[in-house]
């Protein structure tokens, strides 16, 4: 099949790690093969004698068949701060990435890529998460998390999706905080304003259950 998807997010830690794993472990029980792939990270540490990325472990975990690391995540850095500042003096890349990602494609019937931070977040100094996407002719999915703001951030960055002429194929939405009382009045405001399918919504849960968010995803 060789399909996949760009995961994004309408800011940094809104639960695209989370939903990418859901995703994969919802295309297994139907039977496909699988894979992860986070191209840039930063705030990694130092395990097994090279920066990992938590997040992106994940993803090589949830991947079947299994990856090297540095496929999933060829590029890695130490500071935790935005992928541009941590990179340093270190290039990212982009036709290494794609080489990466095409590796990938001919082991897993379905790939998907997860940016970091945001549609605009930069990479490096000439790379950012919405120029990586059009790089990989992937189509869209969105992961909305419901918190005040979430709105404006949804709606602005499906409008930033469509605007560089990129399919979205749908949104997960994520309920990040506990209590919340307007999560269902959010939800349907977003999908009177978002043109593409609801695919989701993820409960909130102090520690992931990946299969019951798995249950979660209509696809």
């Amino acid at each position: 099949m060789n399909s996949g998807f760009f995961i994004t997010g309408t800011d940094t830690d809104v639960g695209k790690t989370w939903v990418s794993v859901a995703l994969l472990r919802k295309f297994r029980r139907q039977g496909y093969t699988v894979a992860g792939m986070k191209p840039v990270a930063a705030g990694c540490e130092w395990r097994d004698d090279c920066l990992r990325n938590g997040d992106a472990l994940l993803l090589q975990a949830n991947s079947v068949p299994q990856l090297n690391y540095s496929q999933i995540n060829p590029y890695a850095f130490a500071m935790p701060v935005s992928p541009h500042l941590a990179c340093g003096e270190i290039q990212v890349n982009l036709a290494h990435i794609l080489d990466q990602l095409q590796t990938i494609r001919q082991r897993a019937d379905w790939v998907l890529v997860e940016g970091a931070g945001g549609w605009l977040s930069p990479l490096s100094s000439s790379l950012d998460n919405a120029g990586l996407a059009v790089a990989l002719q992937l189509p869209v999915i969105m992961v909305v998390a419901l918190r005040l703001g979430c709105l404006n951030h949804a709606r602005l960055t499906y409008q930033a999706v469509c605007q560089q002429g990129l399919p979205c194929a749908g949104w997960v939405a994520v309920e990040i905080e506990a209590g919340r009382t307007d999560v269902h009045a959010n939800l349907d405001y977003l999908r009177r304003h978002i043109a593409a399918p609801l695919l989701g919504v993820m409960p909130y849960q102090a520690i992931p259950d990946f299969d019951v968010l798995a249950d979660n995803l209509s696809f």
